[in-house]
């Protein structure tokens, strides 16, 4: 933990710059790289500290009370580098051992697409693809990236039990092209924009074998949509039936009972309540890529969001509602 304090210490007083550059400066991250905090979860045998996950955290950690930038890209680096586990022994000490200073970065999703190809007499895959969230490529040497691999047919090559298979390889920094489109309310000098790769040749034992769920296949995600539809039903049943009942009381040449008011003001602070958490829910269940400008969730939650801040829908009317349902004298004027 000495050398964790050492690194934070050397780059104290510099988030506003690294926020400025949307990236490391490669000085800082060099620094990180000597201090050994991108070596974290490496295997030993290539010169790695394969430290415990709770040592790890508590690395990142007080990294990242110093800066939450430099915490992040020596987290996305370190469990890149993970990787190299999983690789053939012989390519592992090629690519990683005896290189202290080397970075890593990747992306685990697989927006990629690899086809079986061979070059110069070695097999592999031809790699192409774009995939967002790059955190720390600008000072990386080498990118993973998820893929789905594709036969010559064009179709999805499958696992045994019908899932598509999937790769994650290995490319070198020169097959790939930074996009710079990172601009992010947080997170800012990361330098996590968008990567892609075209025709980029990866060798066979440059790749590992993963695996993927569709997220609507996951059980997780599953219930959490039923019980978020659940909610929402709920909730408009509540406020139909409330809006039908006032809408009934109002063709009488009565006034409209107090009663009635008050269950349409309660309906419909409770739909647009429970449609924010829906949204929140769901929001949360997509991923990174719910984060971005173009993605519908982000912009539901932005709308939604604003909704619940209109003053007949805020958390007043339950104070002014539970007033009315405890028979406490209660001016009604705004019901």
């Amino acid at each position: 933990m000495q050398d964790v304090a050492r690194a934070a210490l050397a780059i104290s007083g510099r988030s506003r710059e690294i926020e400025l550059q949307r990236a490391l400066p490669p000085d800082v991250a060099d620094g990180l790289a000597d201090a050994g905090l991108y070596r974290l979860l490496l295997p030993q045998v290539l010169g790695g500290h394969e430290a415990p996950p709770a040592s790890f955290y508590l690395a990142i950690e007080q990294l990242a009370c110093t800066d939450a930038a430099a915490a992040w890209c020596c987290f996305i680096s370190c469990t890149s580098s993970v990787l190299a586990a999983y690789l053939p022994e012989a390519s592992a000490q090629t690519l990683f051992a005896g290189k202290p200073r080397l970075k890593m970065a990747g992306v685990f999703a697989p927006r990629g697409r690899a086809v079986p190809a061979e070059h110069r007499g070695r097999a592999g895959y031809k790699v192409s693809g774009r995939w967002t969230w790059g955190s720390g490529t600008r000072n990386a040497d080498l990118v993973s990236a998820g893929c789905l691999v594709m036969g010559a047919d064009g179709q999805h090559q499958l696992m045994a039990d019908g899932t598509p298979r999937v790769l994650s390889v290995l490319l070198e920094r020169h097959q790939v092209n930074l996009l710079d489109n990172w601009d992010a309310f947080g997170l800012c000098g990361t330098g996590s924009g968008e990567f892609d790769v075209r025709d980029a040749f990866v060798p066979q034992e440059h790749c590992a074998q993963a695996s993927t769920k569709p997220l609507g296949s996951r059980a997780t995600v599953q219930d959490a949509v039923a019980r978020a539809d659940a909610s929402l039903q709920a909730a408009r049943c509540y406020l139909l039936a409330s809006v039908e009942a006032a809408w009934q009381a109002a063709q009488r040449s009565e006034p409209v009972p107090l009663e009635a008011r008050r269950h349409l003001r309660q309906a419909a602070t409770h739909a647009v309540q429970t449609s924010a958490e829906v949204v929140t829910r769901v929001y949360t269940l997509g991923g990174g890529g719910a984060v971005f400008a173009a993605s519908p969730l982000q912009r539901a939650l932005r709308n939604v969001q604003v909704a619940t801040q209109h003053m007949m829908v805020n958390d007043a009317t339950w104070e002014l509602t539970g007033r009315l349902l405890l028979g406490v004298p209660t001016q009604t004027q705004m019901l």
